[in-house]
């Protein structure tokens, strides 16, 4: 759809909020789009790295307000609403490859959601975030709550969600809302430079990690999925071709792109 643009440039995939002049709120149909981009990026075969960000000066100024009452059932008027912008967070949370959000300006509510579902999270010093649920009389989700906690802990979590006060860029990076920060003309760059980075690497390994740490902070059996992952990096040759690049002193040949192939 026109507010959500995808670009693949060689393994590098770009999945732009294209509305700029609502400072990139997401409608419900945005939002329930999403999982259907996602998908076909995860399909294609060239697609190693994900970039997440937004047109013009913003990130994402959250939900669109207009949506936020306007579902069809009157007892639950944000259900439709709800259900998409979960779907779409669950979507960006599990897409199998390395995930980085490239955040300008604001990013406030639903911003903040898509880039704590992002596996790394970049800024720059127009970086403005902030969670506003108690604005509006909001509850926020269980899922979204869980994301904010595992990044900044429980009291910054509350400050946020309690507060809806926004942090500037140096305040976000120190309470680790953000990986990065970097001047205006730097950030373009460092993501560019990192994505080739990522793309170089494993992508057995990243996505082994991403499921590993999902499971420890999820309570489920990590030590049965890292094992799954091990037997995985031994049949497929990934290993081997990592230790044989690594004795001989040369870059890595890794083909592995999904569970139970060699090649991509």
């Amino acid at each position: 759809m026109s507010d959500l643009t995808v670009t693949v440039d060689g393994s590098l995939a770009t999945l732009t909020i294209d509305r700029a002049d609502k400072r990139n709120a997401m409608t419900g149909a945005m939002w329930a789009a999403v999982p259907g981009l996602l998908a076909g990026l995860a399909a294609d075969p060239r697609v190693r790295v994900l970039v997440v960000t937004g047109a013009g000066p913003s990130f994402c100024a959250g939900a669109d307000i207009a949506d936020l009452l306007g579902g069809p059932d009157p007892a639950d008027p944000m259900a439709q609403l709800r259900a998409a912008n979960l779907a779409a967070q669950h979507a960006l949370r599990t897409f199998p490859h390395p995930t980085i959000a490239m955040v300008r300006g604001h990013c406030i509510g639903g911003g903040v959601e898509i880039a704590a579902c992002c596996d790394l999270r970049f800024t720059d010093d127009t970086g403005v975030f902030g969670v506003t649920p108690a604005k509006v009389g909001v509850v926020y989700p269980a899922e979204p709550t869980r994301a904010l906690l595992d990044l900044v802990g429980p009291a910054t979590t509350k400050l946020l969600l309690f507060s809806g006060e926004l942090l500037d860029a140096a305040e976000a990076l120190r309470v680790g809302l953000v990986d990065k920060l970097l001047a205006p003309d730097a950030l373009e760059p460092e993501v560019l430079r990192f994505a080739e980075v990522l793309a170089s690497r494993s992508a057995l390994t990243q996505r082994a990690s991403k499921e590993v740490v999902t499971a420890l902070t999820h309570g489920a059996d990590a030590d049965a999925v890292a094992g799954r992952w091990y037997g995985e990096t031994i049949s497929s040759g990934e290993l081997a071709e990592g230790v044989a690049a690594f004795a001989e002193r040369r870059p890595p040949r890794f083909r592995w792109s999904r569970p139970g192939s060699a090649h991509g």
